[in-house]
């Protein structure tokens, strides 16, 4: 699966917006040499090393072949910064609809439920969980279009949610909602997440599906 930078960690850690990018610089080797790194379009990483005693970039590190103590030590402080900066600062990219990550995002601020893979051989697919009873209460997958009655083949984003049985009916009759994809189809139903449902009316689903996982 792909990684994203998130913004607000990348400004949490130290990274400023510069034009089109976030930049952050580090020294190491006791000063000796600069980091600078720049994220560009969320994925991209850029490096440049400077020595400072020539005001020059250093590049040895990058060379595969380059041996010795000194080199293996700039090396090992490079590697290990931007290791921390990806575990700290980047994201799974399982999805690639705006929708799929405002619902993931809202979970977790609101019922402080982080998004969970469960299925290495689908990492396109998460659900969130209530917290005292771990019952999902939502599932965001990835599916061809025809699996829930669309006329196209091609992988769109949707999310199953819960609901009463006696309004599931009601509810699939409405436009752009589906009887549930992969689910009891009399307890949920799915929601495509392509912009055709208002977001503050999934999240309306959403809270009502929280509640009926209480039980």
């Amino acid at each position: 699966m792909k990684k994203k930078a998130n913004i607000q960690k990348l400004k949490d850690y130290g990274f400023k917006k510069n034009k089109d990018k976030y930049s952050y610089s580090v020294d190491i080797m006791n000063g000796d040499f600069t980091l600078n790194i720049d994220i560009i379009n969320e994925n991209e990483i850029k490096t440049e090393l400077i020595e400072k005693a020539f005001n020059e970039p250093y590049t040895l590190h990058l060379v595969e072949d380059a041996q010795g103590t000194f080199v293996g030590e700039i090396r090992e402080q490079y590697q290990q910064i931007l290791n921390e900066i990806k575990e700290k600062c980047f994201e799974i990219k399982a999805f690639e609809w705006e929708y799929s990550y405002k619902i993931l995002d809202y979970a977790k601020k609101k019922y402080n439920s982080p998004a969970e893979y469960l299925w290495p051989k689908f990492p396109r697919n998460a659900i969130c969980r209530r917290q005292d009873n771990e019952k999902w209460y939502f599932a965001i997958l990835s599916v061809q279009g025809s699996k829930i009655g669309l006329d196209t083949n091609e992988i769109v984003e949707v999310i199953d949610l819960r609901a009463q049985v006696e309004d599931i009916p009601k509810l699939i009759e409405q436009p752009n909602l589906y009887p549930a994809y992969h689910m009891n189809k009399k307890h949920w139903f799915t929601v495509v997440l392509d912009g055709s449902v208002p977001i503050k009316e999934i999240y309306k689903y959403i809270d009502k599906s929280y509640e009926l996982a209480k039980k």
